[in-house]
């Protein structure tokens, strides 16, 4: 078979591809918008597919997010601020913001819990 037409055994719809990452749909949407992961084709309706392999390798990628996710609410769970953690990981405040609020209940300014 020629690399220019994919193999379609090894393609996934956005719903399948949502599954094995363990995201909604409309994950797979916004990180294809963003250029995270890129449609192998579109059917002739205009229906994205992703490649398996490609698909694989995000989740690979998206299990070592989780990991420094999980370490960054250790971090801030054991008293460090919020700048200093997003120091450590080289993210911004409102990002490291979003990642701990997701992973942890925030302290109230002043350290106390909220």
């Amino acid at each position: 078979m020629s690399s220019a037409i994919p193999d379609f055994d090894d393609l996934l719809t956005p719903r399948e591809a949502a599954a094995l990452l363990g995201v909604r749909t409309a994950t797979i949407a916004r990180w294809a918008r963003d250029g995270i992961i890129k449609p192998a084709v579109h059917t002739p309706g205009g229906h994205r597919r992703y490649r398996r392999g490609e698909v694989l390798a995000l989740r690979t990628a998206n299990t070592t997010e989780r990991r420094i996710d999980e370490d960054a609410a250790r971090l801030y769970d054991q008293g460090w601020p919020i700048r200093r953690v997003a120091a450590e990981f080289g993210v911004s405040y409102g990002m490291m913001r979003r990642i701990l609020i997701r992973q942890t209940t925030l302290r109230e300014r002043g350290g106390q819990m909220g």
